[in-house]
């Protein structure tokens, strides 16, 4: 079929089928990467331009992989290609993505270069591997609660130095409180009998062996995550410059700025304003409209890795002292209260990420000088003069 997009094809991928309908030629095919190869060549003979296909599950990867550099690539999100109830089929759907697409009612997944995609595997491992931790921190104070030890009270990460000394003599079979509690560190806020009676417990050989184990797991995910922390590194090196740039703006740190270079590129290219950027994210009201009511303005459903970056960086932004951020949240704490205040401030946070890294400007803290109106500023400018054509000299208000 010949459109704007060229000749197009339709896939409706599966596990271990591909069902390709091009100019109403029909063909069930593998997955295995030489039948892909076998229909890239097929494409190649019929003047193939454009092919779009369903994102389901991570099937999808490797026919994109095959075809990506070939031809022009659309991915679909499967619920905009739905089917009536009791009109499904496998070619049927495919042939339903070439019209939705000229149609212009297809919902395109944004889907980044190979090498982004590799920066996101990094970032997304290393995410998971700190929520295995956290996970384990969590059934290691459960192990101790049931050996009655209650350290976890006094130290402020169980599996911080202190805490992690502690635990090591635990596992390796000290019983005497007094020495394990000369293990801590002199910053614990906690006196030595404090800390002596909260070891005041009794491990049974079990549950030795299983803090034994799951520390041997804590310090193999820290290994792993230093590893994939070089290779981001590595990695982003010929981007230092936009890493350094973002963790100028208050609550993003390195692993942040690299999340966010992984998730939506070191320029944001494909995001042609910090609107349409928000709406990717899903960070922005929604809109469902219907008779001329809204029902709901709940924030549409968008990518998940960058909702919990913004989420976590607008509550350090929010402590950082007499940020912008900051008196922002104050401001609009009374009228929508502290969750929505937080993800109001989350979505100011990635429309500066938009500018910064699509402009390549570098972030400039103005404190509440920012929140003042337009007018207010030019007034405050124009009294300034006024009071200099008097012979007082009045500095004007700097940035923090």
């Amino acid at each position: 079929m010949s459109t704007e997009y060229g000749k197009v094809a339709g896939i409706d991928v599966h596990k271990k089928w591909l069902y390709v309908v091009v100019d109403g030629q029909r063909r069930r095919t593998g997955t295995t990467p030489t039948e892909l190869r076998d229909v890239r060549a097929w494409f190649s003979e019929l003047a193939v331009q454009s092919v779009v296909m369903e994102s389901t599950a991570q099937y999808w990867r490797p026919v994109w992989a095959a075809l990506e550099g070939h031809f022009g690539l659309f991915l679909a999100q499967a619920q905009s290609n739905r089917a009536r109830s009791g009109r499904k089929t496998d070619f049927a759907d495919a042939e339903r993505l070439i019209r939705r697409l000229i149609a212009g009612e297809l919902v395109l997944s944004f889907v980044p270069e190979p090498r982004q995609q590799e920066w996101r595997m990094l970032t997304r491992a290393r995410v998971e591997y700190t929520r295995e931790i956290n996970h384990i921190r969590n059934q290691i104070e459960a192990l101790l609660e049931a050996s009655g030890i209650k350290i976890s009270g006094y130290l402020s990460d169980l599996l911080g130095v202190s805490g992690r000394r502690m635990l090591e003599a635990l596992a390796g079979g000290e019983t005497d409180r007094v020495r394990l509690s000369a293990l801590a560190d002199a910053r614990v806020r906690a006196s030595c009998e404090e800390l002596q009676a909260a070891l005041d417990g009794h491990m049974t050989v079990c549950q030795r062996v299983l803090l034994n184990q799951q520390l041997s797991r804590v310090k193999l995910l820290e290994q792993y995550i230093d590893a994939l922390s070089g290779m981001l590194q590595q990695c982003l090196e010929s981007h230092r410059d936009a890493v350094a740039r973002l963790c100028q703006i208050p609550g993003i740190a390195v692993c942040a700025a690299e999340q966010i270079i992984a998730e939506i590129g070191p320029e944001a290219k494909a995001f042609s304003s910090d609107r349409k950027l928000a709406s990717w994210v899903g960070i922005c009201p929604g809109r469902e409209e219907s008779a001329g009511k809204s029902r709901s303005n709940a924030c549409p459903h968008g990518n998940r890795p960058m909702r919990r970056i913004l989420a976590q960086a607008a509550w350090a932004a929010v402590r950082t002292k007499d940020s912008f951020f900051q008196h922002l949240f104050k401001r609009l704490v009374p009228r929508l209260g502290v969750q929505k205040a937080v993800w109001a401030v989350a979505h100011r946070m990635l429309r500066i990420v938009w500018i910064v890294l699509h402009r390549g400007v570098y972030y400039k803290e103005l404190g509440p000088l920012a929140l003042q109106p337009a007018s207010q500023q030019r007034r405050i400018r124009h009294m300034i003069r006024e009071l200099a054509s008097y012979g007082f000299q009045i500095a004007a208000p700097q940035p923090a």
